[in-house]
């Protein structure tokens, strides 16, 4: 780029002392008349000259002084020769001659005024043109000054870039001197010019390529410390008293929800041991001894005859359910011993024999078979252990483990507030029976706890040898209810049994 501003300046350089030249060789004022290439006298010329100005005038004014085209004519010769002279050659030669400093004399001044109206007016249209060439000159002057400060200063930075690289990109390329090779308007000289200009640009190109990785390389500037302001402090202040905040509303709550939890256990005994006053004082004391020695019977098979727990569920993540049952059936299916119905969700526990399949325990609609058996109208001690972590059950019968799994309704909780219902299948809550798979037999011993029993209890229960009452829902008399021809008897299942 360097070397394209110094070759226009040259060119343009050039070109001005072309202008300045060809300005230089016009007259300001009408010159004299110069005798004419036919051997014409003077007074021959001067009235030659009169009468045709304008371009001949031009053209002689263009040749400078000893420019005519042929010979003067000689003192005391005639006005007309006989034998004229050939006329010479044509040629222009371009004289660069100084303008004159001083104004025109006035005698110069007289023969302008004297001249033609065509001649003044060609002379003020060459006036003003070598003024507009003047100023022209001038701004190239001064744009010449300015691209040489550009130049200074694009150099000035390609030795700065230079001066970062390694020892082995600053010797990348030959340097020469150029501008002595040849003259400025050598064709070879141009194209070298522009070979060493599309070099030049290569290499600062590459070098904005590789000068950033390498000072990144090199100086990686490290990181400032972080200096600890008064705000910033305060701000940590602020920070750790929020969290402190923060932590004693979280433990108040807890608090109050174990406060509220409580509260709500104290109120739900407050009110069951009101109902169970209540229950006293509508049906006096028990009419059996001891409370839970009786049993429930339903006759037929029917869809209007079943037993009632009058006590509601809380909610539960696992239960025991034990019971003493005999069918009477006739093998056509045991139906439904219990069924515990929510709001919403009418088969949230069912324990269900229906027809030729095997008995069935659901939980919140989820299905899983029970290896038990009820169809020789004997008594027998069902229990059937659930827990929500991983929905793991286990059925028993008469004390032996029948069968478990795994995947029964895993991590549902069993809903609080529904109605249980002994020996009928509920469709809707609390009602809407089906006869096909209702109950047919006695059911005694109805027990509910809040976790899974051992095996050992289990065991203890079917062999009258531990009996418990369950902590959620015991065998009570004034907690069950008859309905619908379904009768309540006093029995001893112990005994009873010895004396089936």
């Amino acid at each position: 780029m360097k070397f394209l501003a110094v070759l226009l300046a040259a060119g343009m350089l050039a070109f001005l002392g072309a202008v300045i030249c060809i300005i230089a060789s016009v007259p300001l004022a009408a010159s004299p008349a110069r005798a004419l290439p036919g051997g014409t006298d003077n007074a021959s010329a001067a009235a030659g000259a009169a009468a045709s100005p304008g371009p001949q005038r031009s053209l002689s004014a263009l040749h400078g002084a000893g420019a005519s085209a042929g010979p003067s004519a000689l003192p005391g010769a005639p006005a007309a020769s006989a034998y004229p002279l050939p006329p010479g050659p044509l040629f222009s030669r371009f004289l660069c001659t100084p303008l004159a400093a001083a104004c025109p004399s006035g005698t110069e001044q007289g023969d302008a005024a004297g001249a033609a109206p065509g001649e003044r007016e060609e002379l003020l249209l060459l006036q003003s043109t070598a003024e507009q060439l003047r100023q022209t000159a001038l701004q190239q002057e001064a744009r010449i000054r300015a691209d040489q400060d550009t130049i200074r200063e694009l150099t000035g930075k390609l030795g700065r870039c230079e001066s970062g690289l390694p020892r082995g990109l600053q010797d990348a390329g030959p340097r020469r001197d150029t501008m002595a090779d040849g003259a400025w308007d050598s064709p070879a000289l141009i194209l070298e010019l522009e070979d060493a200009v599309r070099a030049l640009r290569d290499r600062i190109d590459r070098i904005e390529q590789e000068l950033p990785a390498h000072v990144n390389l090199s100086a990686a500037p490290a990181p400032a410390p972080v200096v600890p302001t008064a705000l910033h402090s305060k701000m940590d202040e602020l920070e750790g008293q929020l969290l402190a905040k923060v932590l004693a509303l979280e433990k108040e709550r807890v608090a109050l929800s174990h406060s509220s939890h409580r509260q709500r256990q104290e109120v739900e005994k407050e009110l069951d041991a009101l109902q169970d006053r209540v229950a006293e004082l509508e049906h006096g004391s028990s009419a059996y001894s001891p409370p839970d020695a009786f049993k429930i019977s339903i006759p037929i098979r029917n869809n209007y005859m079943y037993g009632r727990v009058r006590k509601a569920l809380p909610e539960l993540y696992a239960f025991t359910a034990c019971m003493w049952l005999r069918s009477k059936s006739g093998g056509t299916g045991q139906g439904t011993p219990f069924s515990y119905s929510v709001p919403g969700q009418a088969n949230e526990i069912v324990l269900l024999e229906a027809g030729h399949e095997p008995m069935e325990l659901l939980i919140n609609d989820k299905v899983a078979q029970m290896p038990l058996s009820l169809k020789d109208s004997s008594w027998h001690h069902i229990c059937i252990t659930w827990t929500t972590r991983d929905g793991l059950w286990s059925a028993y019968q008469d004390g032996e483990l029948r069968g478990s799994g795994e995947n029964l309704a895993a991590w549902h909780p069993i809903k609080p507030h529904g109605i249980l219902i002994l020996g009928q299948e509920q469709d809707t809550l609390g009602g809407r029976f089906d006869a096909t798979q209702a109950f047919v037999g006695d059911i005694t011993q109805f027990n509910l706890w809040d976790h899974a029993l051992t095996p050992a209890q289990v065991l203890g229960i079917a062999n009258c040898t531990g009996p418990l009452l369950g902590n959620v829902l015991p065998w009570e008399d004034k907690l069950v209810e008859a309905f619908g021809g379904a009768t309540k008897s006093s029995f001893d299942v112990c005994k009873g049994r010895a004396k089936a």
